[in-house]
């Protein structure tokens, strides 16, 4: 069974749908770990938090881009006695662009946070999760990851791909001790996502029903990893551009990809 007050690390806390889960869990009766880059936003969410729901709120800026960070977020939780009952592994963002437009660092960065850092920080929490009979580990993966891959954003969807399978080992695993284990596939979510990229202008000329907001995102992923399932896609459209994905030929999968991409990758 849970503590009481269960206490959920979330990271990428600082805005969509990160901000989005802790403002859910929070209301669920839940205590926070939040971390992201932006410790003043972390602070505003943290004492908006306390005031509506009562959470108390730990506040633990870090960069995931930094090897070292998932090892010494967990020291700083043992530090102060913390045990985290959710994981819920956000963090994330795009680089825009073709593979070659960008220097080995910035996808050397963007491999760090989007699969080495979760990766470390489920395995530096599992053995807790496990001992207590009890856990929760969401990892944030997309839509993305169930569809052929797109010029442009080249390591996007392969790390989403990664995250979901992943999880259903992950899930399989440790089904028996306790712990469930989630990949939430979004698709399309409105949040600062492609402001960072640049790509709003793109993406903001797809049609409306192909978008859902960060609270019914987080909800369904919340509902979804309670029920143990290993993998949840958000809202039917995805569901079904998911299915359709996997019954379409890979030639023509790939053709429609290249076509699509032109609106809403930036190529260059």
């Amino acid at each position: 069974m849970p503590a009481l007050r269960p206490l959920s690390l979330i990271t990428g806390a600082s805005a969509g749908i990160g901000a989005a889960f802790a403002r859910e869990l929070a209301a669920r009766g839940h205590d926070l770990v939040l971390v992201a880059r932006r410790t003043d936003r972390l602070q505003a969410l943290a004492e908006d938090l306390h005031q509506r729901h009562g959470a108390q709120a730990h506040v633990l800026p870090a960069d995931l881009a930094d090897p070292t960070a998932p090892r010494q977020l967990v020291d700083a939780l043992q530090k102060q006695g913390l045990t985290v009952d959710w994981l819920v592994n956000n963090a994330g963002y795009g680089v825009p662009g073709t593979f070659d437009a960008s220097d080995w660092p910035v996808h050397a960065d963007f491999l760090q946070v989007l699969l080495n850092a979760p990766t470390e920080l489920a395995w530096r929490l599992l053995p807790g999760m496990r001992e207590r009979g009890y856990g929760r580990i969401v990892n944030v993966a997309s839509l993305a990851g169930h569809v052929p891959g797109s010029a442009g954003h080249t390591l996007y969807a392969a790390s989403k791909a990664y995250l979901i399978k992943f999880s259903q080992s992950l899930a399989l695993e440790n089904r028996h001790h306790g712990v469930h284990v989630c990949a939430l596939c979004p698709g399309f979510t409105w949040s600062e996502f492609h402001d960072v990229t640049g790509t709003r202008a793109l993406v903001g000329k797809l049609p409306r029903f192909m978008w859902q907001d960060a609270d019914t995102v987080v909800r369904e992923g919340i509902e979804a990893v309670e029920r143990g399932e290993p993998v949840h896609v958000t809202g039917r459209v995805n569901r079904a551009i998911k299915a359709l994905a996997k019954l379409t030929p890979d030639r023509l999968a790939l053709w429609l990809s290249a076509r699509e991409s032109r609106r809403y990758r930036q190529l260059d």
